[in-house]
Formats: C-alpha cells, sequence, structure tokens
C-alpha cells in the first residue's frame, strides 16, 4: 500500500515551532517624513495615520517607534524651498541633516538612522536629477548624489539609501564616501525599483511629482524581470551592501530571483499605495487590516526579503510580540 504524504498537524505552538519563516523585529524600517516648521504634526490625507514631522516634533514619534521595538528609520526630507538643482538636499542646515542631529541627540546610537538619497524632494521640477532640456542629466546628477550622501553621514547617518535610479550612482556615492573616511558607511541600494503606480500617496505626502513629464526614462518597466537582475547585480559590483526591491507586493517575484542570485541582503520596501490600499479597505470593511499587514509583510520575507521598509512598522511589530509575525 502506498503510503500518501501528509500535511503536518498540530496545535499552535507545533505549527510555530516548525514555520519555514521567521522575522525579528530588528529588519523593519520606518520611513519618516520631516518637514520644515516647529510643532508639526501635519497628517497625510492619502495615507491616513502618518505624518509630517517637524524636526522638533520628530522625537516623540522616534520614541513610540523604539518602545514598539523599531529600532531603524528611514528619513524623507521636505523643505520649504526648491531649485533646479535640488540644493536643500544637500545643504548643511537641510531638513533631513537637522533630523540626523536633532535623533543623535535625543537617542544616541538607540536608533539607526538611514536617509533616502535623490534630490526629487528638492528641485522644483520634481524630478531625481539636474535637467539637459527636459531629460535628467546622469552625471551632474552623480555630482549632487554624492555630495547629498556625503552631507548625510556627516550629519550622523548610519546609511543612505539613494533612490534616484541614475547610472553609476552607488559606485560615485562608495568613492566620495571612502574619499572623506566614511568606508565602513554602508549603502543601501534602491536597486530595483520600478516605474510603479503604488508611489502615488508618496508622492503627495513629500511634495515630490514631477512638474512635467514622467520618471519611466530612469525608473524601470514593471514588465521587464531581466532588467531588474541586471540592475541589481551592477549595484552589487559597484559597492552596495544591500539591494532593495520597490515595491513589494507585486514584485515579489523579483525579490526571490534578487535573493536568490545576490550574496548581500535584500530588502523589500512596501510603498505608500499598498499601505493606503489597506487603509482604505479596512475603513470601508472589505478587510481585515492586522490579517493583511501580516501576509504582506511574511509575503517578502518568504520571498527572501531580509530588511522590510513599511509604513506598518509599530503595527509589525506588535503583530511579531502576538506571534502572529515571526
Amino acid at each position: 500500500m502506498i503510503q500518501r504524504p501528509r500535511r503536518l498537524r498540530g496545535n499552535a505552538v507545533l505549527r510555530k515551532m516548525v514555520r519555514e519563516t521567521r522575522v525579528d523585529k530588528s529588519s523593519l524600517v520606518y520611513p519618516v517624513f520631516v518637514r520644515e516648521g516647529e510643532h508639526i504634526r501635519e497628517e497625510i490625507s492619502t495615507m491616513p495615520g502618518q505624518y509630517r514631522y517637524s524636526v522638533d516634533s520628530l522625537p516623540y514619534k522616534l520614541e513610540s517607534l523604539k518602545k514598539a521595538g523599531v529600532d531603524s528609520v528611514i528619513f524623507f526630507g521636505i523643505p520649504d524651498k526648491k531649485d533646479e538643482e535640488g540644493s536643500g538636499a544637500y545643504a548643511e542646515d537641510g531638513i533631513v541633516q537637522k533630523a540626523l542631529r536633532e535623533a543623535r541627540k535625543q537617542f544616541g546610537t538607540e536608533l539607526y538612522l538611514i536617509t533616502d538619497v535623490c534630490m526629487c524632494e528638492y528641485t522644483s521640477h520634481g524630478h531625481c536629477g539636474v535637467l539637459c532640456g527636459h531629460e535628467v542629466d546622469n552625471d551632474p546628477t552623480l555630482r549632487l548624489l554624492s555630495k547629498t550622501a556625503l552631507s548625510h553621514v556627516q550629519a550622523g547617518a548610519d546609511m543612505v539609501a539613494p533612490s534616484d535610479m541614475m547610472d553609476g550612482r552607488v559606485l560615485a556615492i562608495r568613492n566620495e564616501l571612502d574619499a572623506h573616511g566614511f568606508a565602513n558607511t554602508p549603502i543601501m541600494s534602491y536597486a530595483v525599483k520600478y516605474a510603479s503606480g503604488f508611489y502615488g500617496p508618496f508622492r503627495d505626502a513629500a511634495g515630490s511629482a514631477p512638474s512635467f513629464g514622467d520618471r519611466k526614462s530612469y525608473q524601470m518597466d514593471f514588465h521587464n524581470r531581466k532588467e531588474g537582475i541586471k540592475e541589481a547585480l551592477m549595484d552589487v559590483e559597484e559597492g552596495a551592501d544591500i539591494v532593495m526591491v520597490k515595491p513589494a507586493l507585486a514584485y515579489q517575484d523579483m525579490i526571490r530571483e534578487v535573493a536568490d542570485l545576490v550574496e548581500i541582503p535584500v530588502a523589500a520596501y512596501s510603498v505608500s499605495g499598498e499601505y493606503a490600499m489597506v487603509k482604505a479597505g479596512a475603513k470601508l470593511g472589505f478587510i481585515e487590516e492586522e490579517r493583511m499587514i501580516a501576509e504582506m509583510a511574511i509575503g517578502a520575507y518568504r520571498a527572501g526579503a531580509s530588511v522590510y521598509l513599511t509604513y506598518f512598522a509599530e503595527e509589525t511589530a506588535r503583530l511579531m510580540d502576538a506571534g502572529i509575525i515571526g
């Protein structure tokens, strides 16, 4: 008689014991929007429950994250003034630089501080670099990205994360940091970043929508798999310490493929549109918010991510405490 394989059965303790995907809070990164001004905690209309914080209000949020067990954040800056070259991105008194100094002052090394390195929040045209006509000029942009990354590290960043998708940006930033004595500062590259409709709420939150055209000339066509693999391998070769796939939910195949090919950690960014969909669906009573948060997180980890950036970081940490994720 042929014995058919059986599914492992048992109580909750056994099921947890044999889980294939295990994660912990140290892998979570929470995105924080920081803006100029004072005493500001401004809700983002397209991302209910998410806020823009002035520097003086920032420590309250960071303390809440720390209490939940989320020790890593990534800062996105929203300046008051923008110009053609995005000079606020690399200014010594730029909004991200001020946020880094305040976070260091209040928390020392208790929090791990990452910064998004891009120009789109700082340029008057909303594109991710210097323009030549209506096109982004790659090489001049590299100089500004490198300058921005260095200014962030000098202000206290533990890691920089270039999100611009310019060719050669990882190597340019690595060389700039090394030349100034920051050889041990890691780079988390937005390596596989698709031109996605999931970014809409973020552009509202950061005020970074392009004033003309779109970003399809430098972000990736979502039809392309091999291009994503090529981009990841190029960034590894240039010196990236972590490579990211973005968005997460619709691109778990790319998380899996990249994780199988590279020998460095892979991050997944559960972006603003993913957050907004869950919030809207839960508000209408169509879905269970906590179950969706859990399944989205585990989907990314199961696909191969070892770092997970999410606006649901605190909720995910609580689900880990409850044993629903973990």
